[in-house]
């Protein structure tokens, strides 16, 4: 079963801007191979995409809301080639 997200519009954007498919953002958020908590109040979760040449795809989600709320998404360039 996934995950039930929502994504802002600019999230909305980037999906369809970077060719990001949401199953990637689902299984990311899921289950990340790694995890963050900057203190703004988002999680970052990051997780390597064999399906674009093993680059890793952040998503940034405010999760105080119900349900969590996909801020943005990206293939994070300072991963690049590297697990996160």
């Amino acid at each position: 079963m996934m995950i039930s997200l929502r994504f802002t519009k600019h999230a909305e954007h980037m999906l369809a801007r970077r060719e990001i498919d949401r199953a990637w953002v689902a299984l990311t958020v899921e289950r990340p191979q790694q995890r963050e908590e900057p203190g703004d109040g988002t999680v970052h979760y990051h997780r390597v995409i064999p399906e674009r040449g093993g680059r890793t795809l952040r998503v940034i989600v405010n999760p105080e809301t119900d349900p969590p709320i996909v801020v943005t998404t990206f293939f994070d360039r300072r991963l690049k080639g590297r697990e996160p």
